[in-house]
């Protein structure tokens, strides 16, 4: 690779760096993606979002041809707790609106990318990042890469939980919650086509989402806790998994003895799942995605707020870009604002989700009560989608009307 210097360098070539790539293209800036998987490969990640994230491809600019191509309608979400409790998420599409979805992460990838060179950027596949040296405000950001040096004016960590940019801007922490371990991986579905509902099935130390995807196939998704981990390490993860479907209560709808399935591809797996930072930009850098803090997968919107990351942070790096010194950080700090402001309740949404799931006796408590309130059930799953104001699941009035006898 030559040393030129480029406006902006993202490292990561996921649907977060590729997205902003496509947003920042659009705008005249010359940007480029450094991917170090050579060809796509599957690895552990969300497939399953609320119809919020559809929302957000649109406004990116994936037409809708491609969109019906990279996912499959699902109904509901049905989040099943171990003493039998069933509660049915619609995120609104019982009241007319668009179903949440289950993606195919090859080709929803692959449109994306395709979108960022479209548009104007460079992505470059195969090229590690193996190191870097953010601008003191008086130069380029140098980014040493397995194909040589690259410099940029600024860097963008696309990179997942553990960015290189984020650990060398010294703002990575580890996630608040016990570590977990993420497997995930494809089996055939007998039922190709049409909208099937999907299971969110808690067991023991963990739980299990079930969801189907394009390409006749179902997206099967495994968090487990510590008390999994000697297990994993002593018996390896296939046994494990044999072990947790074997403990799934089969439902009417399943298309598959889930302990029986033939695997389509191998197990991917994550850990520790999570991170935190304490700061999303910086003077010369930003990060986007879950390199901006990724709290847990359960409530499937990490691509959904990924995407918003790419938007807010596409027009923090053009006004960066425009200005330099304190005008420049002054962009950043916008950036990481906006993002506070638009994901603080969220986040204690999020918080107050994994207390039930910390207290068996308290989440099967509160699902019995979503069960019975369709009320109170229909705006959890919209405020769980990221479709109405967070703020509404921490309103005291719907707390009262959850909890209440």
């Amino acid at each position: 690779m030559a040393d030129p210097v480029v406006d902006v360098a993202v490292v990561g070539g996921g649907p977060a760096g590729t997205a902003l790539a496509a947003l920042l293209a659009r705008r005249g800036i010359d940007v480029v993606v450094l991917e170090r998987q050579p060809v796509w490969g599957w690895r552990a990640g969300g497939v399953f979002a609320s119809p919020a994230a559809m929302t957000a491809l649109r406004r990116i600019g994936l037409a809708p041809a491609v969109l019906e191509e990279v996912a499959r309608p699902i109904p509901a979400m049905r989040l099943e707790t171990p003493r039998g409790a069933a509660v049915r998420l619609t995120y609104g599409s019982d009241a007319g609106g668009p179903t949440a979805v289950g993606f195919d992460r090859c080709a929803l990838d692959g449109a994306l990318e395709s979108l960022a060179v479209a548009a104007g950027a460079t992505v470059r596949r195969g090229i590690g990042v193996t190191g870097l040296e953010l601008s003191s405000g008086d130069g380029p950001t140098r980014l040493r890469t397995t194909d040589g040096e690259l410099r940029a004016r600024i860097v963008v960590g696309a990179d997942g939980s553990r960015s290189i940019v984020a650990t060398t801007a010294r703002v990575a922490r580890p996630s608040r919650l016990a570590p977990r371990v993420g497997l995930t991986w494809h089996v055939a579905d007998p039922r190709p086509t049409g909208a099937h509902e999907a299971r969110l099935v808690i067991v023991k130390g963990g739980y299990v989402g079930l969801a189907p995807v394009p390409g006749g196939r179902l997206n099967v998704g495994i968090v487990l806790g510590p008390a999994w981990r000697a297990r994993l390490v002593t018996m390896g993860a296939r046994a494990v998994v044999a072990d947790v479907l074997a403990s799934i209560r089969p439902a009417s709808d399943d298309p598959t003895a889930w302990d029986q399935a033939a695997a389509c591809d191998r197990i991917a797996g994550a850990w520790p799942l999570g991170g935190r930072v304490t700061r999303r930009a910086g003077p010369g850098w930003f990060l986007v995605g879950d390199a901006a803090g990724f709290l847990d997968p359960f409530t499937g919107e990490g691509l959904h707020r990924a995407l918003v990351s790419t938007e807010l942070a596409a027009s923090a790096v053009e006004a960066a870009l425009a200005f330099d010194g304190r005008a420049a950080a002054g962009a950043a700090d916008a950036y990481d604002r906006a993002m506070t402001r638009r994901f603080a309740s969220k986040d204690l949404v999020s918080w107050l989700v994994q207390t039930f799931l910390a207290s068996p006796a308290l989440l099967e408590y509160a699902a019995r009560r979503l069960e019975a309130r369709a009320d109170v059930r229909a705006t959890m799953g919209l405020v769980m989608g990221d479709l109405v104001p967070a703020s509404g699941g921490i309103d005291p009035r719907f707390l009262v009307s959850l909890l209440r006898p």
